[in-house]
């Protein structure tokens, strides 16, 4: 399908495979566009019956398996939870810089117009401070945020490719 599209846009069909790139990063990017949904009602569905005694390990398992399924999703859960809450923390830490910032320049200036210069002044000094705080945290919150991202994408792909199965290929 890719290929068709790209010989309707005018190419030739020795550039459109050239085109496309390598196999695995097709496979990569055509995983990570395919719905989780999609993926889970195609796997979970099996195309053949479970045998009786399947059936019936299952029921006198789910005693068993059933809490410890949910107690390791419910672990694996607030571990992301807790992640992002550490996140949020950091963005909360840059906006009190910033706010410190304009709250020191503004009371500062108050100050040393009323005529307590030098504690208007030690009062800027400590604004200007936390302004350079609060552009080294900004830097920092925009670096977890995004490893944040970039985990939960991996995450995502891998849960999708457990859901993939592998054809086996012979030589």
């Amino acid at each position: 399908e890719m290929i068709e599209d790209r010989i309707e846009d005018g190419l030739f069909e020795e550039e459109a495979v050239s085109s496309i790139g390598d196999v695995d990063t097709v496979v990569k990017q055509i995983i990570a566009d395919i719905p989780l949904s999609k993926l889970a009602k195609k796997r979970i569905r099996p195309e053949k019956g479970l045998k009786t005694w399947e059936i019936i390990l299952l029921i006198l398992g789910f005693p068993l398996w059933f809490p410890l399924c949910v107690a390791a999703f419910a672990v694996v859960l607030s571990i992301y939870i807790v992640l992002w809450a550490v996140i949020v923390s950091f963005w909360a830490v840059f906006v009190s810089f910033a706010a410190c910032f304009l709250g020191g320049i503004i009371s500062g200036t108050v100050l040393a117009f009323s005529g307590y210069g030098l504690t208007g002044t030690a009062v800027i000094g400590v604004g200007i401070a936390c302004a350079g705080l609060s552009i080294f945290s900004f830097y920092i919150c925009k670096a977890a945020s995004k490893g944040a991202l970039m985990l939960t994408k991996k995450i995502t792909v891998q849960v999708k490719k457990s859901f993939i199965k592998k054809e086996k290929t012979y030589a």
